[in-house]
């Protein structure tokens, strides 16, 4: 890439990450999706898959390190606050604020793509950069980073107790509440099998708590259960 393609790059670094890269290609790269490089394979050889891979692994040593340090709840709890802290959702999110997605490369029918596949690709693109900044800059820097954009959202987790299964914890609430357990039903089944929306109410006794959607009836499980636990504390704040 030529100096005045990189600069975008450079001034990212330098604006929200505090630094300017010696070797930029490592952001660059990190900011670019495997189609990207189907699009261009005579000049763009490298996608972010690696460094993906690189700060991943990175990404959860210095969350479970900090979490070991500084608590001391059982092994248990521990891996349920640590993936509330690093689930998709959580880094996607983190990615979307950090900023960088203007500058991710990507082709022409991916940034079409769902609301679904953008977070993936944020949350994947987020994890890249961490392994570029370990390379560029090293673990110190990278746990900074991680720190300032990742564990800042702890006490949040903990207040809301969003780290909580959501299907379990709405089981306990409603069997205290209303002596029942909750079921749920599919409503409604949309798109082609390879990116199918699926669509679950969660019921209590005869009453719809909550709806919620997703790509796998699983996911949507977990998002009526969401709905439900808010209908809860909507009622007994009544």
């Amino acid at each position: 890439m030529s100096g005045m393609q990189v600069a975008p790059y450079q001034e990212f670094a330098r604006e929200k990450l505090g630094f300017e890269y010696k070797n930029i290609d490592y952001l660059v790269t990190a900011l670019t999706h495997r189609s990207y490089v189907n699009e261009h394979r005579k000049s763009v050889t490298e996608h972010n898959e690696r460094l993906e891979f690189l700060g991943d692994a990175v990404l959860e040593l210095v969350v479970t390190d900090y979490l070991f340090r500084h608590f001391g709840e059982p092994e248990g709890i521990l891996t349920s606050w640590r993936s509330s802290l690093v689930r998709t959702e959580s880094i996607g999110e983190a990615g979307k604020l950090l900023g960088y997605e203007p500058l991710l490369r990507m082709s022409k029918g991916e940034k079409k793509g769902s609301e679904r596949a953008r977070q993936q690709i944020l949350a994947n693109a987020f994890e890249a950069v961490i392994g570029s900044i370990y390379l560029e800059r090293g673990y110190d820097d990278a746990a900074r980073f991680i720190q300032q954009h990742i564990l800042s959202k702890l006490d949040g987790i903990l207040e809301s107790g969003s780290w909580r299964d959501p299907k379990s914890h709405l089981q306990e609430v409603s069997q205290k509440i209303d002596g029942q357990t909750p079921v749920y039903k599919v409503l409604s089944e949309d798109g082609p099998d390879h990116d199918k929306v699926f669509s679950l109410g969660v019921y209590v006794g005869d009453k719809l708590m909550g709806k919620g959607s997703g790509s796998s009836k699983q996911n949507a499980q977990q998002e009526a259960a969401k709905a439900a636990l808010a209908a809860y504390e909507k009622r007994k704040s009544a």
